[in-house]
């Protein structure tokens, strides 16, 4: 239930909830950081050049997303892959060219992603994701997603460097860290809602994880696969894996 008025609403805009919503998720995280790498590093273009560029596509984006009254899967993850390499670039640039660092940073972040939901919850009374069906609960959505996309990328810089796991040591913590999650999910009465969030937090530093390892050179613990060509591939297996797994269907309160 909503505050909303009946004629502000619309058909749930947002997939089920499936296995094949969480590999795209993740793919789709993973995309974000090797894609928004490409631009800030292998295009040479910089933090805030490419922050700005990347705001611009989500902008346009969000904006043919916001205007649809039903679900569609490609604009749908097209949305989620701009907050993803907007997320990377914006977090990048407050961690290392703001020189916020990566702990205060994920901070503040964290403060942001909760103050969003604090807010969304005070207007619509509810952030929960089974059915986004009003303007005011989508913007709510988008916003939550965008900072907790940003936030993920600091907090998996921050495990992975910082902490001295590497790439592949924080990307098996997240990993464990979304099973245990799944697992209370199945198992335990705590809030789906709580749950969701958590994991959709956590699959953001995990796909942060996943395409360091990918890209970075050997001597610092990568595969060293190529920004752009990393990049390629992951956008050829999401477009793929919509088209064959994502069937439109919204799941319903």
């Amino acid at each position: 239930m909503t505050r909303e008025t009946p004629a502000a609403s619309m058909m749930s805009k947002v997939p089920a909830i499936t296995l094949a919503f969480w590999v795209i998720k993740i793919s789709a995280t993973t995309l974000g950081e090797t894609g928004g790498d490409a631009l800030s590093m292998t295009l040479a273009l910089g933090y805030a050049v490419s922050t700005l560029i990347f705001l611009a596509i989500l902008i346009a984006a969000l904006a043919g997303q916001v205007s649809m009254n039903s679900y569609h899967p490609l604009m749908y993850w097209t949305v989620i892959v701009a907050t993803t390499t907007a997320g990377t670039t914006l977090s990048d640039f407050l961690d290392r060219t703001v020189a916020l660092g990566y702990p205060l940073s994920s901070a503040l972040l964290f403060a942001a992603v909760l103050l969003v939901l604090a807010c969304w919850r005070l207007a619509t009374g509810s952030v929960s994701v089974s059915r986004i069906a009003t303007r005011t609960a989508e913007l709510f959505y988008w916003t939550t997603i965008f900072f907790s996309n940003t936030l993920g990328t600091a907090l998996g810089d921050f495990l992975s460097t910082s902490q001295g796991f590497g790439f592949d040591g924080s990307a098996l913590v997240f990993g464990a860290a979304i099973a245990l999650i799944a697992a209370a999910y199945l198992w335990t009465r705590l809030s789906h809602t709580l749950l969701f969030w958590a994991a959709f937090i956590l699959t953001r530093p995990l796909g942060a994880s996943l395409g360091d390892l990918l890209t970075k050179p050997h001597a610092e613990g990568g595969f060293d696969l190529g920004r752009i060509t990393s990049s390629l591939v992951l956008a050829v297996f999401i477009v793929i894996a919509i088209l064959t797994t994502d069937s439109g269907a919204e799941r319903l309160e």
